[in-house]
This record gives C-alpha cells, sequence and structure tokens, in this order.
C-alpha cells in the first residue's frame, strides 16, 4: 500500500536529521526522489567536463577543506548551504558566490566533497528542489587528487 505523501515528505525529514547526527539510513527502501546510479558522474566524464570548462561544479565541503585544494573552476558551498543558495534570486546567489546560479535543466550541474557522501547528500537537495539533472561525482575530492596528482 503506497503511503501518503506527509508520511513520506516526514520520513524524508527523519532521514534528513539522521543522517545530520551522522545516523545510517535504516530502510532497504530507497526514498522517493531519491538518486539513482543516472546521477553520479565517473572520473572519466568529470575529467572532460573540467576540460571543456562546460560543468557548474559546486564544491561542497567546507572552506577549510578547500584549502587543502579543490577541483579547478569550482564553487565552494559548503553542504548546509546548498538548500538555501539553490532557493536564492539569481543576482544574490550570483554576489554571494561570484557564478551564475544554475539553471533547473542544467545537465552539467556537478556537487563534489572530499569522499562522496556529502557530494550525494547535496546532490539530493538540489534534485527535491527541480535541478532533476544534477550528479553527483561520487568519487570526488579523493579520487580526483589521486588520479590528477593534484
Amino acid at each position: 500500500m503506497p503511503l501518503s505523501r506527509p508520511v513520506c515528505q516526514l520520513q524524508k525529514l527523519l532521514g534528513q536529521a539522521g543522517r545530520s547526527l551522522g545516523l545510517a539510513r535504516v530502510s532497504s527502501t530507497p526514498a522517493p526522489g531519491s538518486m539513482d546510479r543516472g546521477n553520479v558522474i565517473s572520473h572519466k566524464d568529470m575529467k572532460a567536463l573540467v576540460d571543456s570548462g562546460k560543468a557548474r561544479i559546486i564544491d561542497v565541503r567546507l572552506p577549510g577543506e578547500v584549502a587543502n585544494g579543490h577541483i579547478a573552476n569550482s564553487v565552494n558551498i559548503p553542504v548546509a548551504e546548498v538548500e538555501e543558495a539553490l532557493k536564492m534570486d539569481p543576482e544574490a546567489f550570483k554576489m554571494k558566490y561570484r557564478m551564475d546560479k544554475p539553471q533547473m535543466d542544467d545537465e552539467n550541474l556537478i556537487f563534489y566533497c572530499q569522499r562522496g557522501r556529502r557530494a550525494a547528500q547535496a546532490t539530493e537537495i538540489a534534485i527535491t528542489l527541480g535541478y532533476a539533472k544534477a550528479r553527483n561525482y561520487e568519487g570526488s575530492y579523493k579520487e580526483w587528487s589521486e588520479k590528477e596528482g593534484k
């Protein structure tokens, strides 16, 4: 029997609260709107997009982590700010983050962090807000720095 929308929303909020506390997901069934493998980008595809300059890359790590290295042309928006940032007026977004606000249908909106967990969370937030094509660079900065020697 399908759950009602309010129950699904409550489950999602409880899951977000649990993740904020560092708790693992208990349910084995995916949450409504959760990412599938189509929302994950490989190192090879990420490198091609970085080299082309056609990606909107958001680093969701803390500023102290970013100071130790980052992917070229990425913008730092810590995961705790992602939802608020994506809800901002385009002009306010550009003033704060020095890049154009991503469009809802942007195919090259990519999130990364250190190992992929926060990037997955940020990608889910973006998808929930209507950025249906947002992707998570699952290998994140750890893989990038190993493969790119940076």
